[in-house]
């Protein structure tokens, strides 16, 4: 890619990326739902997300963020992190949260549409992830 190599330390990069339609093969019911692209940031680590929905049943913003504060501190806890301060990319280096949703920085254009902004360490974050599937196979190899 010609743009990757141009000064990738220096300069915000547009990419193509295949998380989406990853999702799509994980997450049946979201295939073909879902597209997306990559911005190269030249940081030391912690890269953000930014997901533009279409909800099917109008919600205030406000009752989304509830929502998802309610997951967080629920069934998606210590997967779904969430913070409403006023953070910036340092402050998730370390974090073990695949996703840390950030109540301060999305907004919602109307009740049927909102944008979400997450934080996640892109190499801590991951390679805790790397530790607990290698720790789910041993359990499960070990139940054989």
């Amino acid at each position: 890619n010609w743009r990757n190599g141009r000064g990738a330390t220096q300069n915000i990069i547009p990419l193509s990326t295949g998380d989406a339609k990853a999702v799509g093969k994980i997450i049946p019911d979201l295939n073909g739902k879902l597209t997306g692209i990559y911005f190269h940031v030249p940081t030391p680590s912690v890269s953000a997300t930014d997901l533009t929905v279409r909800l099917n049943k109008g919600a205030k913003y406000e009752e989304v963020c509830a929502a998802i504060k309610e997951v967080a501190n629920g069934s998606l806890k210590g997967i779904l992190g969430y913070t409403d301060d006023q953070v910036i990319s340092t402050d998730f280096i370390g974090d073990t949260h695949p996703l840390i949703f950030d109540a301060t920085a999305d907004i919602s254009l109307n009740d049927n549409f909102v944008k979400l902004i997450s934080w996640y360490d892109n190499e801590y974050g991951y390679s805790n992830r790397v530790v607990e599937l290698i720790k789910y196979i041993a359990k499960k190899d070990l139940e054989k």
